[in-house]
């Protein structure tokens, strides 16, 4: 599985190049987070990678989702955001009945 896990201490340079770097071999990635601060900081981080990936024809779109994660024998509700290629969006449960508000 291809998931990279950020906590509010994660770098977002750090964390865009991880996105960046599994999104170029694999064309797919999740990234996992707990908390306000971390759920920011993966934001920011896969805004960046998507700067880094456009350079390399590879525009992305991320799909948020709810997941329970158990953490030392407690279970806790993450945010996961499913990065996949533009183009493969349509095939995704999630993006192929999009509404615009």
């Amino acid at each position: 599985m291809n998931i990279v896990k950020v906590s509010a201490n994660s770098r977002t340079a750090a964390v865009a190049g991880a996105i960046a770097g599994v999104m170029r071999e694999r064309h797919y990635v999740e990234v996992q987070s707990i908390g306000a601060g971390a759920v920011n900081q993966a934001v920011k981080a896969i805004v960046l990678a998507k700067s880094y990936l456009i350079n390399d024809g590879i525009d992305i779109v991320c799909i948020p989702e709810f997941v329970d994660i158990t953490i030392e024998e407690k279970v806790r509700t993450a945010i996961k955001f499913v990065v996949i290629p533009k183009e493969d969006a349509a095939g995704h449960p999630f993006g192929s009945d999009t509404t615009e508000f």
